[in-house]
């Protein structure tokens, strides 16, 4: 190092120049840095919703990757000994043979009464790692993808059918909806997710991201909500404005309409949608075909 005042060679360690004098000042040295990330403030324009590029992270005792991503994506989650992670009751697809299952009513019988009028199971799974490393899957019922969020102490708003696992540390609570909800036909209940760590979510079909900026407004149609950031407001309306037998020949019925700024996700195919296209392929009670193909004897 140099003297600032008269350029001499110094010592590292030097207190003071020997040539001119000048007393030098040491910097403080820096603090280490923190481990848990500050809390996001509420979103201003910018990505709430941390997604990995390439589906794979590591949090507390655990690393995971979602493999085979589109429309049959996997949730694998590695876990070190003695480490546990949240899952929605039937989420599991595989474990190894040490892992440990404990399910439980979360909240006990006033919490499991939420989540099951929520649509939810009103059980919740933990699997812990037992005497050593341990790996489970995790997918969804309906084909579509599967996504790694990275919470930094956020909360957001989830779909109870997208919901599909945790971190330990999130806490996971059932929120009354309002009519609003119930009205477009997704429940009176939504999750409330809050914290810091993983948290694994599904869609019927791939997932879609929407930043609104302040004051912007955007509307969707219930069936295809999966997250949005908790702050956010929305009201539910019927699609067309002019009328609500207008709103209903569209086929749109109620959409939530959103007011930024925030973010949102949205699932590119609508289950219930779906299912009504397959209603005339149904057999009916009475035997008779519903439709589809008819061989002869």
């Amino acid at each position: 190092m140099n003297c600032p005042n008269c350029n001499a060679q110094l010592s590292p360690d030097a207190k003071f120049c020997g040539s001119c004098g000048l007393t030098l000042q040491r910097q403080p040295a820096a603090p280490p840095p923190s481990n848990v990330p500050p809390p996001r403030p509420p979103n201003q324009g910018g990505e709430a919703f941390q997604f990995d590029a390439d589906g794979r992270g590591q949090g507390r005792g655990y690393t995971w990757e979602i493999e085979h991503q589109g429309a049959f994506a996997l949730a694998v989650v590695k876990l070190q000994p003695e480490q546990a992670i949240h899952a929605e009751a039937g989420a599991m697809v595989s474990m190894s043979a040490n892992v440990d299952l404990h399910s439980e009513m979360k909240g006990g019988v006033f919490g499991a009464l939420k989540r099951a009028v929520g649509g939810e199971s009103a059980f919740v799974s933990t699997f812990t790692a037992k005497g050593g490393p341990g790996e489970v899957t995790f997918a969804p019922g309906a084909p579509g993808d599967v996504a790694g969020i990275e919470m930094r102490g956020q909360t957001f708003m989830v779909q109870s059918s997208s919901y599909l696992a945790g971190d330990m540390s999130l806490v996971v609570d059932t929120k009354f909806g309002g009519a609003k909800s119930f009205f477009g036909g997704e429940g009176l209940f939504v999750l409330q997710v809050s914290g810091t760590g993983l948290l694994l979510v599904s869609s019927f079909g791939a997932i879609h991201r929407k930043i609104l900026r302040p004051g912007e407004q955007y509307v969707i149609d219930t069936g295809h909500l999966v997250a949005w950031e908790g702050h956010m407001q929305y009201n539910l309306r019927k699609a067309a404005k002019s009328g609500f037998l207008r709103s209903f020949l569209s086929g749109e019925g109620m959409v939530a309409e959103f007011s930024g700024p925030g973010e949102i996700l949205i699932q590119t195919r609508n289950l219930a949608a779906f299912a009504s296209l397959l209603k005339p392929f149904f057999p009916t009670q009475g035997g008779g075909g519903g439709g589809g193909f008819s061989f002869g004897s």
